[in-house]
C-alpha cells in the first residue's frame, strides 16, 4: 500500500476479486512468540477516502471506527461474500518469533486467536496463515526448535480455533534430499490445515550474484539446473511421497521475475556481474514491468527467461501459467497461489490465466 500504491480496491477495478477464492493478508509478525500487529496503520488505521474506497464511501475518524486494509477487506466481502480472508503471520522477514511459539504453542495459540478475533475485525477473517520460514532450518534467521516443533504450533492452533476455521500454511519448496522439507515434519502438521502452500518460486535469483543465470520458478528440471531438486514438481511429489494428500496443495505462481546484469549469452547457465536493476529492488521485477521492458526470448523448465541488454530474467507469463495450471489439474492439485496482486496489470492478465486453465 505504500510505494507499490496497491489497495483492496484494485482487487475489483483490475478484475481480480471475480476471479479469487481466497486472499492471504501479510503479514502479522510474532513477536515473542506472539501473534501481533504487523503494520498498525496499513491494517487498520488509514483513512481512505472515497475514491480509494472499494465501496465509494470514505473513512471516518469516529471512535471505534474501522480502517485500513481491515475496513476494506470487510467492504470488499460484503461485494464478493464467496472470498475468504485469510491473514498470515511471518513471512521472510517475521518469522524469528515462531522459534518462541515453538516453545509454548498454547500461548501462541491463544494470542492469535486473541488477535483475529478481536471484535474490531473478527468479521474480517476466515482463517489465518502460518507462514514459518523456516522450522528447524535457517530463513532470515535460524530455527532449531526441533523436527516436531512445525507439528505442535499447527496442532495448538487447530485446538484453539477449532475445526470450521480455516488453518493454511505457507512451507518450503525444497525438493532436494535432506533439504527444508525433510528436516521437519511437515506431514503431520499439514493433516490439520486446510490448505498448503508450497513456495515453488525463489529457487534461483541474484542472490548468487554471479549467477549461474536460471529461472527462480521451473516446473520441472532441465539440463543444467543449479541445484538437484530445486524446482516446483520435486517438491509437490516430495509432500505426496509424505502422505500430503494432492487436494490440499496448491501451486505457488511468482507475479515478479529474479534477475542479473551482465549477462552474455541468452540460455539459461550463463555467468553474470550481479542483479538486474529493479524498481523496488536490485535482482527482482514485476511482471507488468518485465512483459514489456524485456519481454520472453525462450522457456525452459515450464517457465519463461528472458534476454534483453546485458539483463536476465526468468518469470512466467500466461503462456507458461497455463502450461503450470495443466500440471496441476493432472497432479489433482487442489488449485494455485501466487505472490502477490500487484506485480500484475491493471487488467490482471496472470490471475486471468490461472482462473482460466483451471
Amino acid at each position: 500500500m505504500y510505494g507499490r500504491n496497491y489497495h483492496v480496491k484494485n482487487l475489483v477495478t483490475s478484475g481480480s476479486a471475480a476471479k479469487l477464492t481466497h486472499i492471504l493478508y501479510a503479514f502479522g509478525n510474532t513477536t515473542g512468540g506472539q501473534c501481533s500487529i504487523g503494520d498498525s496503520y496499513a491494517d487498520y488505521d488509514r483513512a481512505y477516502s472515497a475514491a480509494e474506497s472499494v465501496d465509494g464511501v470514505a473513512d471516518t475518524w469516529d471512535a471505534g471506527a474501522l480502517r485500513g486494509s481491515f475496513n476494506q477487506l470487510r467492504k470488499l466481502k460484503k461485494q464478493y461474500p464467496n472470498i475468504k480472508v485469510i491473514w498470515s503471520f511471518g513471512g521472510w522477514t517475521w518469522s524469528g518469533g515462531f522459534t518462541q511459539a515453538a516453545a509454548n504453542p498454547t500461548a501462541f495459540a491463544d494470542s492469535c486467536y486473541n488477535l483475529v478475533k478481536d471484535s474490531r475485525w473478527s468479521d474480517v477473517f476466515d482463517g489465518i496463515d502460518v507462514d514459518w520460514e523456516y522450522p528447524n532450518a535457517c530463513g532470515l534467521s535460524c530455527d532449531a526448535s526441533g523436527p516436531d516443533s512445525y507439528n505442535k504450533v499447527i496442532t495448538a492452533l487447530r485446538n484453539k480455533f477449532g475445526s470450521s476455521f480455516l488453518i493454511t500454511s505457507a512451507i518450503s519448496a525444497d525438493g532436494s534430499n535432506g533439504g527444508k522439507l525433510d528436516v521437519a515434519d511437515y506431514a503431520s502438521g499439514i493433516a490439520k490445515l486446510n490448505l498448503v502452500f508450497p513456495m515453488t518460486y525463489d529457487y534461483f535469483g541474484a542472490f548468487a550474484a554471479q549467477g549461474p543465470t536460471a529461472p527462480h520458478s521451473p516446473l520441472t528440471s532441465y539440463t543444467g539446473i543449479p541445484t538437484a531438486g530445486f524446482y516446483s514438481d520435486a517438491a509437490i511429489q516430495k509432500l505426496k511421497s509424505k502422505g500430503v494428500p494432492a487436494s490440499k496443495i496448491l501451486l505457488g505462481i511468482g507475479f515478479y521475475g529474479r534477475g542479473w546484469t551482465g549477462v552474455t549469452q541468452a540460455a539459461p547457465g550463463g555467468s553474470a556481474t550481479g542483479a538486474a536493476p529493479g524498481t523496488y529492488e536490485a535482482g527482482i521485477e514485476d511482471y507488468k514491468v518485465l512483459k514489456t521492458s524485456c519481454p520472453a526470448t525462450g522457456t525452459v523448465g515450464g517457465t519463461a527467461y528472458a534476454y534483453c541488454g546485458t539483463n536476465w530474467w526468468g518469470y512466467d507469463t500466461p503462456a507458461t501459467i497455463a502450461g503450470k495450471m495443466t500440471y496441476a489439474k493432472n497432479q489433482g492439485l487442489g488449485g494455485a497461489f501466487f505472490w502477490e496482486f500487484s506485480g500484475d496489470t491493471s487488467n490482471g492478465e496472470l490471475i486471468t490465466s490461472i482462473k482460466n486453465n483451471l
